[in-house]
């Protein structure tokens, strides 16, 4: 007799995804460009690298270096514009056959404004405010500031009808009162986190393993660190959808952050290693939904048992 088929779609405030894994934004390119390598067809969603308003060239190498089981980046966002993103990447969206969200950066409300709007003239299914990069030139996050972010997020709002992400960083103090602030402001959900500021050195040249020294580390090490942001998060504001990210490489691995609150879930580091990762994932996924005689999704998320 044939095992019943499990149910993957989950919901994100306005948007319902037929899966609940996510590519995470500067881990699939402009997505376009990955489908030749990895199989979205199990993925929800797929967020395109970051996307500012003016050309940005991004950091002097080296800029991307292994460290223990994660990743140290500080690539610096390098992208062409707006305005060549759309020309170049927009009229091949429908050629994938998964929702392509895009993600917008800037240097000021009004730049992630304008980029919004040129990713909803491009054709994106929604928009990801990435708060949260760490490797701006000044160093500056929108994300440690809870005024700052509502005001970017409002802005956005204000330039698109599109569902809106934001991005939010696992450096923040008080993660709930950023992510409170990016609701209020009219984000429908938000994503947990991006990276964690890091650094490291090659023992043999003794030279930072970054030019810039410091960059954004990802990978399984931060796994934790970010749950724990999905958990403050759904604990204290029930109400707001969550995209968890980070560490994640196994089925298992996705329904811890569903049950800590997360609605779906978003795979970076691991694309790098595994650019088929997602098919893997999504049938260990599918395996602890029958062993374990769950048919939907929606059952897991924030269904963590107190002690």
């Amino acid at each position: 007799m044939s095992r019943p088929k499990v149910d993957l779609t989950t919901t994100l405030g306005p948007v319902t995804l037929r899966s609940p894994i996510v590519a995470a934004s500067g881990t699939v390119g402009s997505v376009v460009d990955f489908a030749g390598a990895g199989d979205f067809s199990v993925y929800g969603a797929a967020v395109a690298k970051s996307v500012s308003s003016d050309p940005w060239q991004g950091r002097d190498t080296p800029r991307l270096s292994s460290s223990g089981e994660g990743m140290l980046n500080a690539i610096g966002i390098q992208n062409p514009g707006i305005e060549e993103w759309a020309r170049q990447i927009g009229p091949r969206i429908g050629e994938v056959p998964v929702p392509i969200w895009g993600s917008a950066v800037g240097h000021d409300a009004e730049g992630f404004a304008e980029v919004a709007g040129g990713l909803e003239g491009a054709g994106v299914a929604a928009v990801e405010v990435n708060l949260s990069c760490p490797n701006l030139d000044d160093g500056h996050l929108f994300a440690l500031d809870p005024t700052a972010s509502a005001e970017v997020v409002a802005a956005v709002r204000s330039a698109t009808d599109l569902p809106i992400g934001a991005k939010l960083s696992p450096n923040a103090v008080d993660i709930v009162e950023i992510a409170a602030a990016a609701q209020e402001a009219g984000a429908d959900w938000v994503v947990l986190t991006n990276t964690v500021w890091g650094a490291g050195f090659d023992v043999n040249t003794r030279r930072p393993k970054l030019r810039s020294v410091v960059g954004g580390y990802s990978g399984a090490p931060v796994k934790a660190i970010a749950m724990r942001c999905v958990w403050e998060v759904a604990q204290a504001l029930p109400g707001l959808p969550i995209v968890g990210c980070g560490g994640v490489r196994t089925g298992d691995d996705v329904v811890e952050y569903l049950l800590a609150g997360a609605s779906a879930v978003a795979i970076g580091t691991a694309h790098f290693a595994e650019p088929r990762v997602g098919g893997r994932i999504i049938k260990q996924l599918e395996r602890y939904m029958t062993r374990n005689g769950i048919a939907r999704i929606d059952e897991l998320v924030g269904a963590a048992e107190p002690w």
